[in-house]
């Protein structure tokens, strides 16, 4: 349950942000301190499932065949890519970018993780989309879902970045609690916990910006 403090900082944020004709992007301004960041063990990089996901329909592509690529089709992924498939991406960098960009989450069979690196990895590294490995037996359309509701938080060396955690339209509470599910996993990931953490705003994508720490 959310803690009426954060629902009133959501409130307020939305009260003064101006009223657009689409549902703006609910973001999290995130401040550390006290940390080297050129140091890869300071830097954050997760994945976390919202509560409540992020309001809308995110796109994912599978790289898998057979049963695996059905029940992936099945689970309502657009893209379904075979082995034949990631290398002939890989000789086409247009349309591998074209398709990481349009993509929110990549999965794949974990046998072909080493060729998609060999291929892709340049492309979606840096993206931040490298593959969710599909172990074997695990049901491909459980892991779509999941990653439907998931976000990756990545610092890099910056000592502030953004995360989107929701859309403007989507109800109040269900925002703080997707707040505080980040504000936890980003706590427990840092060497000093909150005592690394200068601020965090959340703010809407053309808006206003609200102090929440």
């Amino acid at each position: 349950m959310a803690e009426q403090r954060t629902i009133e900082v959501i409130n307020r944020l939305l009260q003064e942000s101006p009223q657009r004709k689409f549902a703006e992007s609910v973001d999290l301004a995130i401040n550390l301190k006290n940390l080297d960041m050129s140091q890869p063990k300071n830097r954050v990089d997760e994945e976390i499932i919202l509560p409540h996901g992020l309001g809308k329909d995110l796109k994912i592509a599978v790289f898998a065949k057979g049963e695996v690529g059905l029940q992936a089709k099945e689970a309502g992924v657009k893209y379904v890519f075979t082995d034949t498939d990631i290398a002939e991406l890989g000789g086409d960098k247009s349309r591998a970018r074209t398709i990481a960009n349009e993509c929110d989450f990549f999965i794949a069979e974990v046998q072909y993780m080493a060729q998609i690196g060999k291929n892709l990895g340049a492309i979606l590294g840096p993206r931040g989309k490298m593959p969710i490995p599909l172990p074997p037996g695990k049901n491909v359309g459980d892991v779509v879902n999941n990653a439907k509701n998931s976000i990756r938080i990545r610092s890099k060396d910056r000592l502030t970045f953004h995360v989107s955690i929701g859309r403007q339209d989507m109800d109040v509470k269900k925002l703080a609690e997707n707040i505080e599910t980040v504000l936890g996993r980003v706590e427990q990931s840092l060497e000093k916990g909150k005592h690394n953490i200068r601020s965090i705003y959340v703010t809407t994508t053309m808006g206003k910006s609200v102090k929440v720490v």
